[in-house]
């Protein structure tokens, strides 16, 4: 049994139809890549896991237990964190208070001092609200205040975006050593080399379908995948 398994998922946005009997499959402390051009249905297939958008029809298994058709906060309650494009920090609270106010309802959480050790500089941070953070900054407690509720898989959508080089390779050094932890990840990003980068195994979209499932390392090996649905 996988720790997240989607079977036959089919979502709509009114009645446009978005995602098309998608299959996926994370296992337990892997990291994962669902790569796509813009307007594949990346980020659609995210918000359904978390339930921000209610599929039509299909399955969706955490730790066997169906979670599909469940709210966002129930579905987060569960175990899963979603780390949305857009960050959606609170700008009036500091660093510190946007953590708190997260891992209020947590069932398990991650002691803040943890949270310090992987972001140094949100340490440093701390005491200043989250309009004064650079963009890598909020991109940091973002993600902070996924992983100090204890998640047991955590949805990063677009992660890099927009970020200075620097800032990426930071980023991508705390997804490493998150996955050298145990934690389990499903990175969406437009930024390909640093999502396979990252990754052990990896999926492709292309109009809402699941165009290709394997290794990040079949897919490097595979430049007509890479060429058509990704443009590399």
């Amino acid at each position: 049994m996988s720790l997240l398994e989607v079977e036959g998922l089919n979502s709509y946005y009114g009645d446009s139809h978005i995602l098309f009997d998608v299959a996926m499959r994370v296992e337990e402390r892997e990291v994962v890549a669902l790569l796509g051009r813009n307007g594949a249905g990346k980020t659609t297939t995210l918000r359904s896991l978390m339930g921000v958008v209610t599929p039509r029809s299909g399955a969706v298994r955490l730790e066997g237990k169906p979670i599909a058709g469940l709210p966002p906060f129930a579905i987060a309650r569960l175990g899963v964190q979603l780390v949305p494009e857009e960050r959606r920090i609170f700008g009036s609270l500091s660093v510190e208070e946007n953590l708190q106010l997260a891992v209020f309802t947590a069932a398990e959480r991650w002691p803040m001092e943890r949270i310090w050790d992987t972001f140094p500089r949100l340490a440093e941070r701390r005491r200043s609200r989250g309009t004064d953070l650079s963009g890598g900054e909020q991109q940091m407690l973002a993600i902070a205040r996924a992983l100090i509720r204890g998640p047991k898989i955590i949805l990063l959508d677009e992660p890099f975006e927009g970020l200075a080089p620097i800032i990426v390779r930071d980023l991508m050094a705390v997804c490493r050593n998150l996955a050298e932890q145990g934690q389990t990840i499903v990175v969406v990003e437009q930024n390909v080399v640093a999502a396979m980068a990252i990754s052990s195994r990896a999926y492709v979209i292309n109009n809402g379908h699941i165009v290709y499932d394997g290794s990040v390392a079949q897919l490097r090996a595979s430049p007509e995948v890479m060429t058509r649905y990704l443009g590399i």
